[in-house]
């Protein structure tokens, strides 16, 4: 049976940006919701632009229903093209991948995003023209391969006003007065440098225009292999120990040059290690730490379990949650990245150590290690414009490839790896376990994670500074020539309004330290689906870095000779390393000092917000964290109110600076997924155990129970 919303009478056309053409369209369209298999859908338009894929129904044309959290950019049913993993066609019942030029049009399309949601359009009973314009459209626009300049990125740029205010606090790390400051505000400019080496690209195009370095390191040193072999700062600790980076030599090198660069590391590391530095300690992140290779693996599977296409697939996978979940090894490599991370900050901060992370290139793992410890180590960077400026500074300018990594242009699969969104899943296993110790919510996290896709702004849509500066230039629509007016992400007034913007800042920050009251065991909420794995021990990791001091071992690693054969297999870390851990855990969190991720056993969740907010069934109206939370506004909005009315009496200004808190009114009707999830979506089963609802349903054909003996009470209904 088909529930059929009459298709719509009125004309609806689509919102477009500056800079935005419509390239095709379709009629009669048919969308699905996706709730369960009743085939109930509404009506509407299919159009696709050089920006996004858009459907149109009459809904689109009120606003009665809007959202509270809405995006002004990306609509409900949008979806940019950079955000676009997968296209399938339904052909008699079969789904094939739909790629290059197609012989045969499909009768249904389905959309898999790079956010996890699914659509799913009936294309029954829309003229055969339309179908083949809009499916090849679609197709041809998302999936083939396009120049950098062809991005809607350049079309916006040039065509929108820039009429962005000033008032963004993030540091930009595009000048040297910001790294001079950014050396003042950590007390490391004693022994380090911002240098300007590199301006006009004369070093490297794939190093910043400036950068820092140890003072004893000369420019001479810098030119000679384009940067490779110095070590370049990231942050330094309040001991003064520092954290640095270093990409490392090609592996493939004859005797000649190798020992060249052997003396000239030698010389290097010899220069570090006098005082008034100190002791240096090395890690080799690609002998240590899981390859891209592996994180793209892994992302690949875990992500299969959140693109559903209807109700009854949730419930086949959900019999076997936990060994589908244990089999993508994505909560592995969490745990693998925070317990490097634990590593270095016992570095830095007990043993006073300098610690060089090595990597061939040094802008992806070094990255995400070099980010970790410093949200662990140092408060501003759990504030939202140090946060933000910690994206600038280790990311955006330190050479992060994200239009390779993204995959926006479609190149090449094979550079493909989601080296960022790994960093933000470990952010949010803080974020989650100490919530008061950040200014930002998950909610920031996850519509961060949602930006890597909305190419207006310039943030994550090159590869290099080089490569941004040098496609600044270009010609403008309005006839005048000049550079272009990139966008930054960091302007978030451009997607959201002030009262969605509430949802980004979290209320429940703890301005000052509160030593004496500890509120490090936080309660555990009921959901459909527990999203962490049950308390096992650890599988072994076949290899596992150690620090070396010795300067032969430093310089084989850097070279990129093969010395597995001389690490441990074990991976249970060392002595001083769980001492520090466990000592740790055992005093109340300073919220404005050291904070040291869990990640014993189920410590390790799945970002629920992010992966399960398209999915019905995995919802718990009126339950999650979202229901005390709105609990918890409810008391400070009438604390606001008043404070308001004291200040009033006695006559004094009110700061503009206080945040609004979010109105959270009928939450006993919120999802647990608030606020992505909308109010009326329902889950269509009962609240009973997964299995037993299996063996409700067919009798006859009994499924294997492997995850039968987990205590479903606690986390599963």
């Amino acid at each position: 049976e088909i529930h059929i919303k009459e298709p719509i009478e009125k004309e609806v056309n689509p919102r477009l940006l500056p800079g935005e053409l419509l390239l095709c369209e379709a009629s009669t369209v048919y969308k699905y919701v996706q709730e369960d298999g009743s085939n109930r859908g509404t009506y509407g338009k299919l159009v696709c632009t050089n920006f996004k894929i858009s459907f149109l129904d009459d809904d689109s044309a009120s606003d009665d229903n809007e959202p509270q959290f809405k995006n002004k950019i990306v609509g409900e049913n949008d979806i940019t093209l950079q955000c676009v993993d997968q296209i399938y066609g339904v052909y008699d019942e079969k789904k094939k991948l739909l790629t290059g030029q197609l012989r045969k049009y499909p009768e249904k399309l389905i959309i898999y995003c790079k956010d996890l949601r699914v659509f799913n359009f009936c294309l029954r009973y829309t003229k055969e023209e339309e179908v083949k314009r809009i499916v090849s459209g679609i197709v041809h626009h998302s999936q083939t391969p396009k120049l950098l300049k062809r991005l809607f990125l350049f079309s916006y740029a040039s065509a929108a006003p820039n009429n962005t205010d000033g008032r963004n606090q993030t540091v930009m790390f595009e000048t040297l007065e910001d790294w001079r400051d950014e050396l003042e505000r950590t007390k490391g400019n004693v022994k380090y440098k911002a240098v300007t080496t590199n301006e006009g690209y004369r070093v490297s195009e794939k190093l910043p225009l400036y950068f820092v370095v140890p003072i004893c390191i000369s420019e001479e040193s810098i030119l000679k292999y384009e940067g490779r072999g110095i070590p370049i700062w990231c942050w330094s600790c309040h001991n003064g120990a520092a954290l640095l980076k270093m990409s490392s030599f090609p592996k493939e090198q004859d005797d000649s040059t190798s020992q060249m660069q052997k003396a000239f590391l030698d010389g290097i590391y010899k220069t570090i290690s006098k005082p008034p530095y100190e002791l240096l300690k090395m890690d080799d992140l690609s002998s240590s730490l899981p390859s891209l290779q592996d994180i793209q693996t892994a992302y690949t599977r875990f992500k299969q379990l959140f693109l559903i296409d209807n109700s009854t697939d949730f419930w086949a996978t959900d019999v076997k949650w936990f060994s589908l979940l244990e089999s993508t090894n994505w909560l592995e490599i969490i745990r693998r990245v925070l317990k490097k991370a634990i590593e270095v900050a016992e570095c830095l901060e007990i043993q006073h150590t300098n610690v060089l992370l090595i990597e061939e290139s040094a802008t992806d793992l070094c990255c995400v290690i070099s980010s970790l410890v410093q949200v662990m180590m140092d408060s501003y960077s759990r504030t939202k414009s140090g946060f933000q400026s910690l994206i600038q500074k280790e990311w955006v300018i330190g050479g992060h490839g994200f239009l390779d990594r993204c995959n926006h242009l479609h190149k090449s699969e094979k550079e493909e790896a989601p080296v960022f969104l790994l960093l933000l899943n470990c952010v949010w296993q803080l974020v989650q376990q100490y919530p008061p110790a950040f200014e930002f919510t998950e909610t920031y996290l996850t519509v961060l994670s949602d930006s890597l896709y909305v190419p207006i702004f310039s943030t994550f849509f090159f590869n290099s500074q080089h490569q941004r500066d040098t496609n600044k230039s270009g010609e403008s629509l309005k006839t005048q020539s000049g550079p272009f007016k990139f966008l930054t992400v960091w302007d978030w007034s451009v997607q959201f309004d002030p009262k969605a913007l509430a949802f980004l800042n979290n209320p429940l920050y703890a301005e000052k330290p509160k030593p004496d009251r500890s509120q490090r065991k936080t309660a555990r909420f009921k959901h459909q689906r527990q999203l962490s794995l049950p308390l096992t021990q650890a599988k072994p990791s076949t290899k596992r870095g150690f620090f070396r001091e010795e300067t032969d071992h430093l310089i084989k690693n850097i070279l990129g000779k093969r010395i597995g054969k001389f690490i441990n297999s074990s991976d249970e870390p060392p002595n001083s390393l769980r001492e520090f851990y466990d000592s740790w855990h055992s005093k109340p969190v300073d919220y404005h000092g050291l904070l040291l991720p869990r990640i014993d056993g189920p410590e390790i969740k799945v970002w629920a917000q992010r992966y399960l907010r398209w999915i019905p069934e995995a919802q718990l109206h009126g339950g999650g964290t979202i229901a005390t939370a709105a609990k918890i506004l409810d008391l400070m909005e009438e604390v606001q109110s008043l404070q308001v009315k004291m200040d009033e009496e006695h006559s004094q200004a009110v700061s503009g600076d206080v945040h609004s808190v979010p109105m959270l009114r009928n939450s006993a009707r919120l999802s647990s997924l608030f606020p992505f999830a909308l109010l009326q979506r329902q889950s269509v089963k009962p609240a009973l155990p997964t299995s037993t609802w299996k063996d409700l349903e067919d009798e006859d054909d009994l499924v294997k129970r492997d995850d039968e003996f987990v205590d479903l009470s606690g986390d599963m209904l």
